[in-house]
Formats: structure tokens, C-alpha cells, sequence
């Protein structure tokens, strides 16, 4: 599926159907409508306009795509609001994101009142208190409230020495604004921990917009990224504290914010315990419930900040991640996927290629593929494209783009390719929700801690995540050969445990009763593994003093030294080791080969396997699986076509750069389309000379002697488009009849990785083809090229004598903005005012476009790559 942004909202019905067709014809099964920000300003001349946000004449549009899109069998979901987060011009200040206020004002010890804070509406102060020290060092631990006010000020206790400070607590609000909004749907970020704000919104918002879609409800709902900052606050805090922990918070208000001690810690986990329980009971559980009621399902990004939980993502239907850091210390893809496993969701959607290769337009379909790859490897199985802009034909080439996104819309050059690789897409995706997740590892993830951690406006879990796990854990459980999710206490205290080892990582505070439900999965055979430390404390106000001792008994029993079946793994480079003294690796590779990764999926008569390299040179290497089955059949991930691997549970593998492989093990023997490569050895044909080369858009034509990049030639420097090599080509009788006859076009060189602090993916490897092909044999299609290895078997299209070749390369938009101006936004800056900046636009130079060379005929198992399994 693809994010749809329409911008403004300027869209008319005559290009939404266009390009809902146009989806349709490219392989996108679906689209996610969400209104952003206009990107030209209205003309009475041309009649162009931006609509407003929630108008008959907007919803008019929803209702129209809504229609088409079932016409058309597509899914249509959309955003329950413009931009992110949920929040506009109907959320009034007192519904809008809260946050603590404190003002700190110092005290001489000759004043006997200080002056209130200023406040406005929808802010009220809690409590004041006065303590020693300054306005950035205060002693929080024995601070003294203080209740007296007269005429608006505080009036101070006698007898005070010393630096003192006055201290005051208020609820206030974010003031944070809807980013990236569409006209008319400027505003106030929402208050996600108050029940009447979500309530208003879904009234005022996501009311008209369901209704919109009539007899046909949108397949999803959708909540886009949390990114409330700061917000850890909302006015009925104090009083949904004391209900859900048992005790006033008010006198602890200091100690909260600015205490040092474990007790300081236990209130600040009392306090995130609480937003988390308010954002899931108000905000999640209630749209979703809103969401069931109206014949759809509700969508998430259910990370970040404010507050929530991995097992946040249980309240939802579909949760969502986004983040392609598969090997990184954690990853939110991750986050999403683990709750799915774990609660039992089949589908767990990814916001994928967001700020893919910037700037837009610069993406090719091999980036497509890569970081998709990165996301099939963490459990995803269903793409949510970041994105599809919109653009009226009075746009021009090529057209708009968002502005932290690549471009994938039939104004991309090598849209042309775009049904081959949504192909690939699909089939892995599908593949990918067969059978049953078959992680082995659970990690649990350190979240009392994170909670015991908040500051003000820092109230996020998933956000701390990778200093708490830190850099070595994921690393040593993946590299070892096993897959893993990850999981928390809440998960364990209402699903269990059901993997054959958890990880403890390094974790201080862990509650009495998810130990204790540890402690039982143990008993009963579980491999229990904890790293650098054990367990020591309950997290908690009330239930520290009350449960730690019972917390360290459990640690010293269940890691005494003559335990069976945990330990306490001391150097988390350590960790894979101890696991594969445990269980056997499920994939293991020899040599062992950190890029290189797999997904499995089990089936009560098949184990699938989804294997990636995910770096720019090729890998070689023994796997062996651990499966009961043996029968091995590779799965042909372009084409679907089987071939069989033979009876052995150890293969060896030769990865192209960013290539892919599907092996499936069962107990049958499986029925192949093609056979192992049998075909004949010939004296390879050079084809880098004399090609015809006609460039389709301006019709300009000529004879390339050598094949080279045409962005070298001056007048096509900014060309951006396809170009149509045609060349007559002699097959001798031995190519004609060799069984295979591979169109090489090259390997490809590695790049070096540079710049890898900015957001974003892209693949680092000089292709040999800029940067997709089709290939027709004699005038019949035989295939595209996109990725590595940049190869094709034509055997079958070609016959003794003369054979004519035709390759429609594309290339990206890029050459043809770098030949302009950037695109001046001063007006319309000053009119919306600056909603978005253009993404690394400026400084664009034409990139290598066509075939580089060298290209020939070859023999399999004598091109560009080594021999594989015939496809």
C-alpha cells in the first residue's frame, strides 16, 4: 500500500482516478489518504485552489477515492486527521497536550511573599513548596509545601536561612501545533491521556471522515507518529494517580522532578506507569473500540512519546513500526512486530522508505528493496509506502514530492519497473503471514527502568530503549544464528512466556509478580539468561519497600550456581554462545556473517526461511538449518517458481549484493518448475559497442560506440526519462541451443558508506545499469532488470541467426532538477507560513544513467555472478 498525500488539499476526481488506476496497473494493492500541506498557492486564472480540511467539497474527494478504490478491488485507509499528531483547529487549549510546569523563583531571606507565576487558560497551578539551595540545585528531598496565598503572591514560612528557593508546580499545556497540516486543519496537538479529547476529536474529525466512505467503510484507520514533545501531563492527573497507585503525589512533587534517591526513581515510575495506563485506556483502547463500531480497523505507531509500552500495541488491530535498523540496538520495527507475535496479530504493518536515498526522486528500486528487505527480516508483512504525492497536471514534470520521502508515482522514470518490483513486494509479504512466527529468543525489555528514568518532557519508554539495552545485545543474538522479539512484563503477565529462552538484559527493577511467573518458566523447562547484573529491585512507591527483598531472593535462586537452566551471562558478547549451549542455532552460518540475516516462518508441515544480505558485496557461506524437515526447495522470490535444493539440512549460499532467498523445508518432495542448471558452456558475446540509443521524450537519436553513461554526453546531461537501446545481435546455433543464455550486465561496484548520521536509507553500490531495465528478445518480453545480480536469462527468446535486442533503461528525475532552479517557496512561506523544507534539493548534480557496460551473452554459471539455482 502507499501513503497518498494530497497536498493542500488541492485534488480534483479526474487525477485521483488517474492515479488510482495508475496504482492499480503497478502492482499497489492500496492507499492510505492523508491531507498535508498545500505546495502552491490558489490561482482564479487556472481555477487551482486549496481546499479546506473537512469540507463538503474535501469530503466530497474522500467519498470519490473511497468509491473508486473499491471499484478498482484496492483498499482504501485513511488518517483520522491532517499531518501528525491528531489535534487542529477544533481542540480547544483546555483538550490540547499538557505537560508540568515548574517555575523555580529564588527567595531572599529578608522576603516574607513572592510573587505567583503568571498563568493562562488552560493552565492552573497544583502545589508550591520552598526549600534550600538555587533555582538549578535544590534539595527536592525535604522540600515544605506551602498553601497561603493573599492578592497573588505566596505567602513564605518564617524563619527561613539561607539560599532558599520558591517552587511551583503547574498544569500546563505543550502549546505544540499539527504538524505538516493541511489548510484549515491548523491547531493544537490533542491532550492523548485525556478521554474527553480523544472522544471530541473523533467527533469532530474522524466522524465526518468515515461517513465520507459511505456503504464502503476504509479498510483501516490510521494514528501517524505519537510526537507529542513533552507531554507528560494532563489535568486530572493528580486524581487518576491516587485512584490507580494508592497514594496523593502532591507532596512528592519535587522529589519527582528533581529527587536523586531510589525513592525519587519509584515515583517517576509510579508516574509512567500511570500516562501509559491513561494514553492506553483513553487514547488506544477507545479509538480502537471507535474504530470496531464503524466496520473498520485501527492502525498505530504506537512509539515514542508520549509514555507507552510495547504492550501499548495490544489495544490496537494493526500495529505499525517504522525504522530500518535491523542490527541496531533496538528498532521500532521491532517494537511492533514483537507485540504482534506476542499477542497473537497476524499482520503488522511498516512505514517503509521514509527519507529513503534523499533527496526525493533519488530512490532507485534496488533502495526499494533493500530496506524492505531490512524490514521482512525483523517480522514485517505488510508495506505501507512513504510514499505517493499527489500531483495535478499542472504541476509539471515530475510533478510534487513530500518532503521526507522518496517518490513513487508514475513521474518516476523507472515507474516502468514498478509492477516487477511491487511484485516482489507482494509475494514476500504474503509468504511472510504464512503459518506462525518461529523466534526463539525473548528478550525483555527493560521499560520499569526506562519509566523509573522520566524527566520532564522526556516521558517515552521505546526512546530509551537503545542506551538501556545498549550496543552489544541484539548484535550477539542475531549473529549467532537465532532470531528473537522482544517482550515486557505486562505481555508476561497476561500471555506468558512462550519462547525456549529469555533474556533478562541487564535489568534493575522487574515486579514481584512477573518474576515470580519467570521463576515458574524455569521450573517448567524455559532457558532463563541474564546479562551483566541480576534483578534487585520492585519498581514502585509503595511496592519497593514491600517486594524487593522478595525480588533479590528470586534472583539468588533462580542464578544459584548449581542452576540447570539460567545463568548470568556477565559480557554481552558472551550472550550467543550461552544460548547455543542451550539450543542449537535455528540458521547457522559458516562463516559467520553479521550482514547477512533471516526471518522464520512455520507451518505444521513446512519451515520457511527468508534469508537477506544486506550489504553492498557479495557473501558466500555454509547454513545450517535446524529442521526436522528435509526436503529443501528454494522458492524463486521474483518469479515464484520452485526448484529443489535436494535432501540435506546444509546449504551453501552465494549472495549477491542486497539479494534475497526464499528456502522452504517439508517432509514431501517438492513438485519443481525448473531443474539445477544443466545448460551449455559458450564463448561469451560482447554487446558494449553500436547500440541504437533513442531517448524517448525528445525523440533525440544516435549510435553509441561504446556503451557509457549518457548523462557523460552534453546533450542529454539532464535527461531524465527512458532511452530505447536496440542493437541486432548474432546467435551462433551453439548460444541459440545452450539451455541458457545469461544477459550480464555487470556486478557492480561497493561504495563507501559515508554520512550515516542522517535519517534514512539508501544502498551503497555503483550499479552497472542507472538504474532499471526491460528487456525484449525478438519483440517479446522477456524480463526486467532492477537489482543484483543485474542478470537475465534470454535463452529461450533467442534462435540461430540474427536476434534483435531491445533494453528500455530508466533512470531517476534527478538529472532533469539538477538542470533548474531549485523552486522558490517565499510566498507561499508567507502566506501558510513554513509547513515543511525541502529535503536536501539544493546542490543537484546529474547522476550515471543508462548501461555502463560491459554487457553480454554468457553461459549460466559464467556471468557477472556465480552459478545459482536456475530461475
Amino acid at each position: 500500500m502507499m501513503r497518498w498525500w494530497w497536498f493542500g488539499p488541492a485534488v480534483e476526481r479526474d487525477e485521483l482516478a488517474r492515479e488510482m488506476r495508475t496504482m492499480k496497473a503497478g502492482g499497489i494493492g492500496g492507499v492510505e489518504i492523508q491531507p498535508v500541506y498545500p505546495l502552491a498557492l490558489d490561482d482564479p486564472q487556472t481555477g487551482f485552489r486549496n481546499m479546506k480540511f473537512l469540507s463538503p467539497e474535501f469530503l466530497s474527494m474522500v467519498s470519490f477515492a473511497a468509491n473508486t478504490g473499491h471499484d478498482l478491488g484496492m483498499r482504501v485507509s485513511i488518517t483520522l486527521g491532517s499531518g501528525w499528531p491528531y489535534g487542529g483547529a477544533w481542540v480547544p487549549v483546555t483538550e490540547s497536550a499538557g505537560r508540568l510546569r515548574v517555575v523555580a523563583i529564588p527567595v531572599s531571606s529578608d522576603e516574607t511573599s513572592v510573587a505567583m507565576p503568571s498563568t493562562e487558560n488552560g493552565e492552573t497551578v497544583l502545589a508550591a513548596f520552598v526549600t534550600t539551595g538555587t533555582t538549578d540545585h535544590y534539595d527536592a528531598e525535604h522540600a515544605r509545601p506551602v498553601e497561603n496565598i493573599r492578592e497573588g503572591r505566596l505567602e513564605l514560612p518564617s524563619g527561613l536561612t539561607g539560599p532558599q528557593v520558591a517552587l511551583f508546580f503547574i498544569s500546563s499545556r505543550t502549546g505544540q501545533q499539527v504538524k505538516r497540516s493541511a489548510n484549515g486543519a491548523e491547531g493544537f496537538v490533542i491532550d492523548h491521556f485525556s478521554a474527553s479529547a480523544a472522544q471530541d476529536h473523533l467527533k469532530n474529525v474522524a466522524e465526518p471522515l468515515v461517513r465520507a466512505f459511505g456503504d464502503h467503510p476504509p479498510y483501516s484507520v490510521f494514528s501517524d507518529s505519537l510526537e507529542v514533545y513533552e507531554s507528560d501531563w494532563t489535568p486530572a492527573f493528580l486524581s487518576e494517580f491516587r485512584n490507580r497507585r494508592g497514594y496523593d503525589l502532591t507532596p512528592h512533587l519535587p522529589e519527582l522532578i528533581a529527587g536523586t534517591t531510589p525513592e525519587a526513581a519509584d515515583l517517576r515510575y509510579d508516574w509512567g506507569r500511570t500516562l501509559a495506563e491513561l494514553i492506553d485506556e483513553n487514547y488506544l483502547a477507545a479509538i480502537n473500540a471507535w474504530a470496531r463500531t464503524h466496520h473498520t480497523l485501527f492502525r498505530s505507531q504506537s512509539y515514542g512519546i508520549p509514555a507507552v509500552t510495547l504492550s501499548s500495541n495490544a489495544r490496537v488491530d494493526l500495529p505499525e513500526g517504522e525504522g530500518s535498523q535491523w542490527h541496531g540496538p533496538f528498532s521500532y520495527t521491532r517494537w511492533a512486530t514483537s507485540a504482534s507475535h506476542v499477542y497473537g496479530r497476524p499482520v503488522t504493518s511498516s512505514e517503509t522508505w521514509t527519507w529513503l536515498h534523499s533527496p526525493p526522486f533519488r530512490a532507485t528500486p534496488l533502495d526499494m528493496k533493500a530496506e524492505a528487505d531490512t524490514f521482512f527480516l525483523q517480522g514485517i508483512n505488510q508495506l505501507m509506502g512513504h510514499g505517493w504525492p499527489y500531483s495535478p497536471p499542472s504541476a509539471g514534470e515530475p510533478g510534487w514530492s513530500f518532503y521526507a520521502a522518496a517518490v513513487f508515482n508514475s513521474h518516476n522514470p523507472w515507474w516502468v519497473v514498478m509492477p516487477d518490483v511491487t511484485e516482489y513486494m507482494t509475494r514476500m509479504s504474503w509468504l511472510l503471514r504464512q503459518g506462525k512466527p518461529a523466534n526463539d529468543i525473548a528478550v525483555l525489555l527493560p521499560e520499569e527502568d526506562a519509566q523509573a528514568r522520566f524527566r520532564l518532557g522526556e516521558a517515552t519508554v521505546s526512546d530509551q530503549m537503545p542506551n538501556l539495552l545498549g550496543p552489544d545485545l541484539v548484535p550477539a543474538i542475531l549473529d549467532s544464528g537465532y532470531n528473537f522479539d522482544f517482550i515486557d512484563s505486562a505481555a508476561i503477565d497476561r500471555v506468558g512466556i512462550h519462547y525456549p529462552v529469555l533474556v533478562i538484559p541487564n535489568i534493575e527493577r522487574l515486579p514481584l509478580a512477573t518474576y515470580r511467573k519467570i521463576e515458574d518458566y524455569a521450573r517448567n523447562g524455559g532457558v532463563v539468561l541474564a546479562t551483566k547484573s541480576l534483578p534487585s529491585r520492585a519498581p514502585g512507591f509503595l511496592e519497593s519497600p514491600r517486594d524487593s527483598a522478595h525480588v533479590q531472593q528470586i534472583s539468588r535462586a533462580l542464578f544459584a550456581p548449581d542452576a540447570k537452566n539460567t545463568k548470568l551471562v556477565e559480557k554481552t558478547s558472551e550472550l550467543g554462545a550461552v544460548i547455543a549451549s542451550f539450543l542449537q542455532p535455528d540458521v547457522a552460518l559458516d562463516p559467520v556473517t553479521p550482514e547477512v540475516s533471516f526471518i522464520h516462518r512455520r507451518l505444521a508441515d513446512a519451515d520457511i526461511y527468508f534469508i537477506a544480505n544486506t550489504d553492498n558485496r557479495p557473501h558466500r557461506f555454509n547454513a545450517t538449518f535446524r529442521t526436522s524437515k528435509r526436503e529443501a526447495g528454494w522458492w524463486d522470490p521474483f518469479s515464484g517458481k520452485v526448484s529443489s535444493a535436494g535432501n540435506r539440512p546444509v546449504l551453501n549460499l552465494d549472495l549477491a549484493p542486497y539479494e534475497s532467498r526464499v528456502v522452504v523445508f517439508s517432509d514431501s518432495v517438492l513438485a519443481a518448475d525448473t531443474v539445477t542448471d544443466t545448460a551449455t558452456h559458450f564463448a561469451p558475446i560482447d554487446l558494449a559497442h553500436n547500440w541504437k540509443v533513442t531517448f524517448d521524450k525528445t525523440g533525440f537519436s544516435e549510435t553509441m560506440r561504446t556503451l557509457h553513461s549518457w548523462s557523460d554526453d552534453q546533450p542529454t546531461l539532464y535527461y531524465s526519462g527512458t532511452v530505447t537501446y536496440t542493437r541486432i545481435v548474432e546467435i551462433p546455433e551453439a548460444v541459440a541451443h545452450a539451455g541458457a543464455a545469461i544477459l550480464d550486465f555487470g556486478v557492480g561496484a561497493p561504495v563507501q558508506r559515508t554520512k550515516l548520521n542522517l535519517p534514512g536509507m539508501r544502498t551503497w553500490l555503483d550499479a552497472p545499469l542507472r538504474d532499471a531495465a526491460i528487456v525484449y528478445v525478438n519483440g517479446t518480453r522477456a524480463g526486467s532488470v532492477w537489482h543484483p545480480p543485474f542478470t537475465l536469462d534470454i535463452g529461450q527468446f533467442l534462435h540461430t541467426g540474427p536476434n534483435e535486442l531491445k533494453i528500455v533503461v530508466a533512470n531517476t528525475a534527478i538529472n532533469e532538477l539538477a538542470g533548474r532552479a531549485p523552486k522558490d517557496y517565499r510566498l507561499l512561506w508567507l502566506r501558510y507560513g513554513q509547513r515543511f523544507t525541502p529535503q536536501d534539493m539544493d546542490h543537484l548534480v546529474p547522476l550515471p544513467s543508462g548501461i555502463l557496460g560491459p554487457l553480454r551473452i554468457a553461459p549460466a554459471g559464467n556471468s557477472g555472478e556465480e552459478a545459482r539455482p536456475h530461475q
